[in-house]
């Protein structure tokens, strides 16, 4: 009877090791259990700081979307820096959240904590940000834009303003954070783009690091190296709202003397669109909260999702920035 219930319990042992190995391999990141009462879940929310309007914009969609959807959000501000990102992360985890999902501040440096998650049975999404690990297993979805997509729409609006230049169009490019995602796709994207005019050149490049002080630093320092500046294409609102200062300190008009293409389309940056100091914004919607509670409850309830969930976006001309102010939500 002894050897019997050894047995028994070894093989137990096994069918339990089976059963881990099983939803270990899974890529859904679903509830096998069955589904957690919404008001018991608890989903740890890593944001990159507050760095500029959309930043604020995106993170209040998002608490917003969790208060009405009756979902515990743990929030943490990184303040832009990775280490407090990778701390907060690791607090979810010693936590026993359900759920983290993070916008990354750099593509880089993430397998070892995203290793802890998975270790610990906490599926990640990513928002807004995609990291470059080669193994996907460690994130369930990405969630946000196509930022190499919007680079290119921005270098087709420059394409087809200076289809007719025989000279030289100098452009500068206020580059978002060093190695962020979207930083590294958007000026890939433009290059690809204009590539195809010879005329186009990007004379100086520098990063801004999304913010409005940051652009008006750097564009003061360009336009002090470069005087015969034609173009500014920003990788967001703000550091655009920052090269406008700096343009007018300089005695110049923004959008006439100098032409501004920027991303994101936030209501400051929309405004400066309408008003003409800026020629023309792809949008980036930073309003992802619902789509990330949506992705979170379908988890739960043991659905899967897409791998890479990519939200719709647009692009504004003056007249479409008029038309839109009115009923913009961010």
């Amino acid at each position: 009877m002894k050897k019997q219930l050894i047995g028994l319990a070894a093989a137990g042992a096994m069918l339990l090791a089976l059963a881990g190995c099983a939803s270990d391999s899974g890529t859904d990141g679903g509830n096998a259990s069955g589904p957690k009462p919404i008001e018991e879940l608890v989903v740890g929310f890593a944001q990159v700081g507050a760095e500029s309007g959309w930043r604020t914009a995106n993170t209040k969609d998002i608490q917003a979307a969790f208060e009405d959807a009756g979902i515990e959000l743990k929030f943490s501000d990184a303040q832009q820096k990775q280490e407090n990102q990778i701390k907060a992360i690791r607090s979810y985890i010693q936590q026993g959240v359900d759920y983290i999902a993070f916008s990354p501040v750099v593509e880089t440096g993430w397998d070892a904590v995203l290793n802890e998650a998975k270790a610990a049975g906490i599926p990640v999404v990513l928002t807004d940000r995609a990291v470059d690990s080669k193994d996907t297993s460690l994130y369930v979805s990405f969630l946000g834009s196509d930022f190499i997509e919007e680079g290119k729409k921005a270098g087709q609006w420059v394409l087809d303003e200076y289809a007719d230049a025989t000279e030289p169009v100098n452009i500068v490019q206020l580059e978002g954070t060093t190695g962020a995602a979207p930083a590294i796709d958007r000026a890939e994207g433009f290059a690809d783009v204009i590539a195809e005019n010879e005329n186009l050149k990007v004379i100086a490049s520098q990063t801004g690091d999304f913010t409005r002080a940051g652009g008006k630093q750097v564009m003061e320092a360009m336009l002090k190296a470069n005087p015969d500046i034609d173009l500014v294409y920003a990788h967001n609102d703000d550091m655009g709202l920052g090269a406008i200062e700096a343009i007018e300190a300089a005695g110049l008009v923004p959008g006439q003397d100098i032409k501004i293409v920027t991303v994101d389309a936030v209501h400051d940056g929309m405004q400066a669109l309408a008003d003409g100091k800026i020629n023309f914004i792809v949008e980036c919607s930073p309003l992802l909260g619902k789509q990330l509670v949506d992705i979170i409850t379908t988890l739960n309830d043991g659905g899967t999702v897409e791998p890479r969930i990519i939200t719709e976006e647009t692009t504004f001309t003056q007249e479409q920035a008029i038309e839109a102010l009115p009923d913009r939500q961010y």
